[in-house]
């Protein structure tokens, strides 16, 4: 599903969902380097920030608390809408008018990065405190810019009372047995079909993606110089994927507007894969009582269990005329006090992994949930054309959902885009 707010940077930005993706690094080692410290003492003098959607909204309330720490300082918050972000920040770079801080999403750092707008992370910043699949959204070749601000993964909904009725006391674990318990919904416990997922189209990938990583599927090759959408591992999970289809275990014809969470309230469709934002939804529709019926569960398990990993990065701009107070304010962000705070004013998650010992994240089973998966998250290479290159599989994974395309020959199609494409760098 794709999600149009602030919550799904994950990759998809002209979509508004959205957007994350994650590091430009030569793929499976973290690190990047870090830049100078900055210097010790209260922050002082003012910084412009700024941040999208809902983010955007709240944040001056929060900002106001470091002022009161910081009697000399000032933030300065604007809030950006989604749609215009984009272009706000590459003419705003262009111009050299950049903000000196802001929020951004994991999928523009490469471009970013890639532009020379941002300052590397200082090394006073402990990269080890976030979860390894967020800190990788903030490096690009070999260096760390920014924090990963907060994070979100993607889980499987299910509903228990149903999942009972078609014989499972507990959700399964492993591939097989997901497909079983779809079915099981759908002879037993009277689903149309039994798990909603993308049938392609823009942001599919976000779907398909944690199957991949699950079966050890890597996204780049040739030490993290080029896309890698076919290979073995890749074929293997599309073949997977595309089967829900083909054995009308998942809606091949799915509206390109989704109805997850009136399908899911009805038991229409009884499981489907998102991010925590949907536990209010589909508690609101449901009703009282509606959060006892359904419960989340881990990826299912081919060689391992993994997801997505997805949120918002802040960064400081290189041009910035208060560096100290902006990277004071920037790690601010992360103290484990403050993300605690931040998720009970806007419910973003904590890229900290400490802030989830607090009670507020620890009294609810699903949100711990989601807190254990992020442990495994990964996200895509944070390659400037990410994209370009992502719209491409997206199509293919529609050839194979909708008309029952040749997993090979759809994943080599999307090779041959990314190749020609490239990676910008």
């Amino acid at each position: 599903m794709v999600r149009k707010t602030s919550r799904t940077l994950a990759g998809v930005s002209a979509a508004v969902v959205l957007l994350l993706a994650a590091c430009g690094r030569g793929d499976d080692q973290a690190g990047g380097q870090q830049g100078a410290d900055v210097a010790e003492g209260p922050a002082t003098g003012t910084i412009t920030v700024w941040a999208m959607g809902a983010e955007g909204e709240k944040l001056p309330a929060l900002a106001k608390e470091f002022e009161d720490a910081n009697p000399g300082a000032k933030v300065q918050v604007t809030a950006i809408p989604w749609d215009a972000a984009h272009n706000k920040f590459t003419s705003a770079i262009t111009a050299g008018q950049a903000p000196d801080a802001a929020m951004v999403g994991s999928t523009w750092m490469g471009e970013f990065a890639g532009m020379g707008a941002l300052d590397p992370t200082p090394s006073s910043i402990d990269k080890s405190a976030f979860f390894d699949g967020a800190q990788r959204t903030t490096e690009v070749g070999g260096t760390s810019y920014g924090i990963p601000w907060y994070v979100e993964t993607r889980l499987l909904y299910y509903r228990k009372d149903l999942a009972k009725t078609a014989g499972y006391e507990t959700p399964p674990k492993d591939w097989a047995g997901l497909k079983e318990m779809a079915k099981a919904m759908q002879t037993k416990a009277g689903a149309k079909f039994g798990i909603g997922l993308q049938a392609g189209g823009t942001g599919s990938w976000q779907s398909l993606l944690p199957f991949a990583w699950s079966n050890g599927a890597q996204l780049t090759k040739d030490n993290g110089g080029a896309y890698n959408f076919d290979s073995p591992e890749m074929k293997e999970t599309l073949d997977y994927y595309g089967s829900f289809f083909s054995e009308g275990i998942a809606d091949k014809e799915a509206p390109a507007q989704p109805t997850t969470e009136p399908d899911f309230v009805s038991g229409r469709v009884p499981m489907f894969i998102s991010g925590p934002w949907m536990m209010s939804a589909v508690e609101k529709l449901g009703g009282e009582g509606f959060k006892d019926k359904y419960d989340v569960m881990p990826m299912p398990v081919k060689k391992t269990s993994s997801s997505f990993v997805g949120g918002s990065n802040f960064v400081v701009f290189k041009e910035t005329k208060n560096r100290d107070t902006a990277w004071k304010f920037t790690k601010w962000l992360t103290d484990p006090k403050t993300q605690v705070k931040w998720y009970q004013q806007s419910t973003d998650l904590p890229s900290v992994k400490s802030a989830w010992q607090d009670p507020a994240l620890t009294a609810d089973t699903k949100l711990a949930t989601f807190g254990k998966q992020l442990d495994t998250a990964q996200s895509p290479p944070t390659f400037a054309t990410w994209e370009q290159a992502i719209t491409a599989l997206d199509t293919e994974v529609e050839k194979v959902a909708r008309s029952g395309a040749d997993a090979a020959g759809a994943l080599k199609a999307a090779q041959s885009a990314a190749d020609s494409i490239g990676t910008g760098k």
